[in-house]
């Protein structure tokens, strides 16, 4: 290579490092965007390696026990020991057991009829009922379709010696189960009610946070700070027209839901837009907190996601809330898309009223009030 080929070859080479230093030094100084970098793959790996699990075990039970006897003790605790079902309280009637349900407290009540140990000598072949809280299929699909072969083949160890002959196909007992709360197993009346939450909580927070954002970027951030307005009052006059937008989406999504989807709506329409109200503000709030960080509408978004993926991993959405281990279901009890998505299937599936959800409507009433103080003290060091 001639003398004028390695010199430009080198004067090539200085500029490219010059601009590689420049984007490295550009990259310390954007410190939020190099930690989104580095801990959205760290994220990811974690909840996906760890927190998700499509096998749900160690589910709540309840038991309805009308009679009690070896027979019976032998099929709970074999469904007990096969670690789909903890059975965590007896009840006394299937009023307790509906109620139950509803709420959320249990995912199954099993029900032994009275004189189930007689009939099951005489080869009658009784029934064992489980009653199975359906409205997320994946959850118990499993622990569900194995009922009958856990029961069967625990009662071998009991039906020995004159009783023999029980043991014999067909099975000496038969399972029934009814799925409550949607019978057919459609993941629509699952997924849609969700996806009305995931909808709010990807679009409320962002908009927010940009919102602000671009007024800092425009120079229009001393206007706004020139009024003689509160941090709270203009956190409320900010995120007010945003209500108005989750509004419209509530009622798109709500009437694709009905007419579309055919999702059944057994609860109250006004409890539930009440619910849906609270959650919009929660997320408009985030957003405004999150617009107290960034310094740029990249970072806000940047923010966005990294609170976005793990609401839509740890609430329940996608995968079953109770599969996962205690640490990523405690992670999962502070994110409001857990507790709107509780309350939202509550209603419109379960038929829920104010008692049933109020633990979900107070812990999203929790959620904004401590994000919106956090919101308004940052944004007074702003002012500053």
């Amino acid at each position: 290579m001639s003398t004028r080929g390695h010199t430009l070859f080198g004067s090539a080479y200085a500029r490219i490092a010059a601009i590689f230093i420049k984007e490295l030094i550009q990259m310390k100084r954007d410190r939020l965007t190099l930690a989104m970098m580095l801990g959205v793959p760290i994220m990811q790996l974690i909840l996906f390696g760890y927190a998700i699990n499509l096998d749900p075990k160690q589910l709540p039970a309840a038991v309805l026990l009308e009679e009690q006897t070896s027979i019976t003790r032998t099929i709970l605790t074999a469904m007990e020991t096969s670690d789909y079902y903890d059975f965590r309280q007896q009840i006394g009637d299937h009023e307790e057991a509906a109620d139950l349900l509803r709420r959320g407290e249990v995912a199954f009540v099993v029900t032994v009829p009275a004189g189930f140990t007689e009939r099951l000598i005489r080869g009658d072949r009784p029934q064992l009922l489980i009653e199975a809280d359906a409205s997320d299929p994946a959850a118990s699909s499993n622990a569900v379709g194995r009922a009958a072969q856990i029961v069967n083949r625990a009662l071998r160890h009991d039906l020995k010696g004159p009783l023999a002959h029980l043991a014999q196909e067909p099975a000496p007992v038969e399972v029934v189960v009814h799925a409550r709360y949607n019978p057919e197993g459609l993941t629509q009346y699952n997924i849609v009610p969700g996806l009305l939450g995931v909808i709010l909580t990807m679009t409320s927070v962002m908009i927010t946070s940009i919102a602000m954002t671009r007024e800092s970027e425009r120079g229009t951030m001393e206007n706004l700070l020139a009024m003689p307005a509160k941090p709270a009052e203009v956190m409320v006059g900010k995120i007010g027209p945003y209500v108005v937008v989750g509004g419209v989406q509530t009622v798109i999504v709500l009437t694709a839901a009905k007419f579309v989807f055919g999702v059944p709506f057994a609860g109250s329409l006004s409890l539930l837009l009440v619910g849906i109200m609270l959650f919009i503000v929660a997320n408009l709030a985030l957003g405004f907190m999150f617009s107290t960080f960034a310094q740029s509408q990249m970072q806000a978004m940047q923010l966005t996601f990294f609170f976005f993926l793990p609401s839509i991993l740890l609430s329940g959405f996608m995968f079953p809330f109770r599969g996962m281990p205690d640490w990523a279901q405690i992670i999962g009890e502070g994110l409001p898309l857990t507790h709107f998505l509780r309350m939202a299937r509550g209603i419109m599936l379960k038929g829920a009223d104010f008692t049933d959800i109020q633990v979900p409507l107070m812990a999203i009433c929790l959620f904004t009030f401590v994000v919106g103080v956090l919101a308004v003290m940052r944004y007074q060091r702003t002012l500053d």
